[in-house]
């Protein structure tokens, strides 16, 4: 007997099959289909020839390997004592609906149940999916996949992320070939090394154009991800948490939510979906209606030496830029003289504020901004009290090898959690903080689903407390990011890096899943201190105003002519700020390898803003055309060039509209034809502004 059940939005279908009860295939997710569920499940069926066995174990969404199934199962599970279990699961029950399907599937003799639910966004279009697994007695899971999807068959490559510590979001290009594609995060946080998410791009798909399917698996833990490709030619993907994350027998057992983009429209179709989706149903924001804060963080400009003076000083400066936010990062707190000791101790240094904190928010609030305060809540020094007294507290052995000084909490722990509900309530509570950057600095001994659901709880229990205090998720820069962290944070600061160049590609390629609101991205000192680069003050400004603007340099360093031009640009974010803070970032695909290019396109589609940068010298001598994505084929535009000043006048000779003022184009000639812009140095941006007509 076949069941079926299916959920579809104007543009898209999920079907699922299920044959006598089984677990069922998705047989279909991807443009909408018009067809019985039973007639294109028999459509798919696949021949069965010599050499295999005499039917194909079902690619299901839990895939067993009880079925003879030949790739990776979508769950390995033992008993308390070890002994592997093989479940072979039921319907039990469903549960339809609006937009949403939930299945229960058992093994009565194993005392196991399986649950999957569905949901897809009527307004985003993005599907989630989880799974869930409970036990009569305690197991030990040793790895549980979300729903599996079948991957499509007719695409040649697989897309992840890699990178580094100042070097995050960096794009693996993989073929699809027999066997698997695995990346898997042992380090206890999403990481800079593997972010949690997949595109796969359909034969012959690009930026604009195409089918493409990608996946964000919402875990700020670590996890594994696994594309492979079947002896019979299909294809799935799994994702979950990283296997070995379950430290002990459980009852109950359940994913990370995954995110699955489809779209007709390339790769920014599917970026558009997640950008959407985080912005509409993910985030909750203390204050929605109010506009994102221009920042200011002191940390590259004093580092740990705080002098009262000095910062109020800085402060001051800062807020004659344009900032609207003071933070202040690390060394307030404890004996905070370098990283080496006070982690854990969250008072504040009565040597370095003698009356605490108080005169610096109140110079602060004085000069219109408001104030925000660095903590990093779940790690400890040795050097601290914190550990002295508490030494069973940290998570992992005795002689475990620290990082950047520091060890972590165990999070596990009720008593932990307390503790530091305790302390930071208690700054929270008796200070005007109405932002909290939460930094995260060293990898886990060991991975551990608990520290992630205890921190949790604690971001969770801290919200509810202090509902108008913002958060912002930072962890060595990029180490965590994903939407789990992001359901309880508002802000993400997505490297440490602030050089505009290295900047430039990272937030490119971080736009397929995050948008502008969320991203911080700072203005940086002359010599980046990560890079030893020397940038010039316009670069760096365009870069930063790309997304959540901020500044992180010292400004006692600006010339009168860069404080103007950060001043200036200042003014021109701000001016843009609401409406581009909810639009959609759409990478272009620029003819010109060194030029990195998006458009960002209001939400109603009324206007438009593109940056193309030079990130390196071109091969040809002049700039090839520049084409645009996202607008309407049959409308008009008028275009400006916003940095008509940064014009090189004698290296730039040639007559050209753009130059002299607005042009008149239909929406089809800037996608299909696009546009010439001036000749430019490298490390360079031109800024563009578009109004539909």
């Amino acid at each position: 007997m076949i069941r079926s059940w299916r959920l579809e939005d104007a543009e898209r279908s999920l079907v699922l099959v299920s044959v006598d009860g089984q677990l069922p295939e998705i047989v279909h997710w991807g443009a909408r289909l018009p067809d019985a569920a039973e007639a294109l499940f028999a459509a798919g069926t696949r021949d069965v020839t010599g050499g295999m066995l005499d039917a194909h174990p079902p690619l299901s969404i839990c895939p067993e390997a009880e079925r003879s199934f030949p790739g990776q199962p979508g769950l390995v599970v033992a008993d308390a004592a070890g002994a592997p279990l093989l479940p072979r699961f039921r319907l039990e029950r469903e549960a339809a609906r609006a937009d949403g399907l939930t299945l229960g599937f058992a093994d009565a003799a194993l005392g196991l149940t399986y649950t999957a639910t569905f949901d897809l966004d009527p307004g985003t279009g993005l599907l989630t999916a989880q799974a869930a697994l409970a036990a009569a007695a305690p197991v030990r899971v040793g790895w549980l996949a979300a729903p599996v999807f079948p991957a499509p068959e007719d695409g040649s490559e697989i897309w992840d992320y890699a990178g580094r510590w100042i070097g995050e979001f960096r794009r693996v290009v993989t073929p699809w070939a027999a066997g698997a594609r695995l990346r898997e995060n042992r380090t206890g946080r999403t990481g800079h090394e593997h972010f949690p998410g997949l595109v796969l791009p359909g034969a012959g798909a690009t930026a604009d154009a195409g089918r493409a399917h990608a996946f964000h698996y919402g875990w700020s833990g670590g996890h594994r991800m696994l594309a492979e490709e079947l002896p019979d030619g299909r294809r799935q993907v799994q994702f979950g948490h990283a296997p070995g994350s379950e430290t002990a027998a459980l009852t109950h057992v359940e994913t990370a939510p995954l995110h699955a983009a489809f779209s007709v429209q390339g790769t920014n179709g599917c970026a558009r979906m997640f950008q959407r989706h985080l912005r509409a149903r993910v985030l909750r924001m203390p204050a929605p209606e109010r506009p994102r804060p221009v920042h200011y963080n002191c940390w590259e400009a004093v580092y740990f030496d705080h002098r009262l003076p000095e910062l109020a000083d800085i402060a001051t400066r800062a807020a004659a830029l344009g900032a609207e936010r003071f933070v202040l990062d690390d060394g307030w707190f404890g004996r905070r003289d370098d990283d080496r000791r006070s982690l854990g101790d969250w008072q504040v240094d009565a040597r370095k504020y003698p009356d605490g904190l108080g005169p610096l928010i109140e110079h602060v609030h004085g000069l219109g901004m408001t104030f925000g305060l660095w903590v990093e809540p779940e790690m400890v020094n040795a050097d601290s009290d914190l550990c002295r007294a508490h030494p069973d507290w940290v998570l992992g052995a005795a002689d475990q090898v620290p990082g950047r000084q520091q060890m972590v909490l165990d999070m596990g722990r009720a008593e932990v959690r307390d503790h530091l509900f305790e302390a930071l309530g208690a700054l929270l509570g008796a200070h005007a903080i109405d932002y909290l950057k939460w930094d995260h600095n060293r990898v886990l001994p060991q991975p551990d689903a608990a520290q992630t659901r205890g921190t949790y709880a604690l971001l969770d229990r801290l919200r509810a407390a202090f509902p108008a205090v913002e958060i912002e998720s930072c962890a060595s820069g990029g180490g965590r990011i994903d939407f789990g962290i992001l359901a309880r944070t508002h802000r993400v600061w997505l490297s440490d890096s602030n050089d505009a160049l290295e900047r430039l590609r990272i937030q490119h390629a971080a736009a397929m899943f995050l948008p502008a609101s969320v991203t911080g991205s700072h203005v940086g000192p002359r010599r980046c201190h990560t890079s030893g680069r020397v940038i010039d003050i316009r670069m760096r400004a365009w870069v930063a105003s790309m997304r959540h603007m901020g500044f992180e340099m010292d400004p006692r360093e600006l010339t009168g002519d860069e404080a103007e031009v950060l001043s200036r640009i200042t003014r021109w974010w701000k001016d843009n700020r609401d409406w581009r803070m909810t639009a959609d970032i759409l990478q272009l695909d620029s003819a010109d390898p060194a030029v990195i290019a998006e458009a960002q396109v209001a939400e109603d589609g009324q206007r438009f803003v593109v940056y193309a940068g030079r990130a390196a010298a071109s091969d040809q001598i002049a700039p090839r055309p520049l084409r645009l994505a996202g607008l309407a084929a049959d409308a008009r535009y008028r275009v400006d060039l916003v940095n008509r000043e940064e014009v090189r006048e004698g290296l730039s000779r040639a007559p050209m509209a753009l130059k002299d003022g607005p042009v008149e184009l239909s929406g089809a000639a800037l996608m299909a034809r696009g546009l010439s812009l001036p000749w430019s140095f490298p490390e360079t941006m031109w800024v563009l502004e578009g109004t539909r007509l």
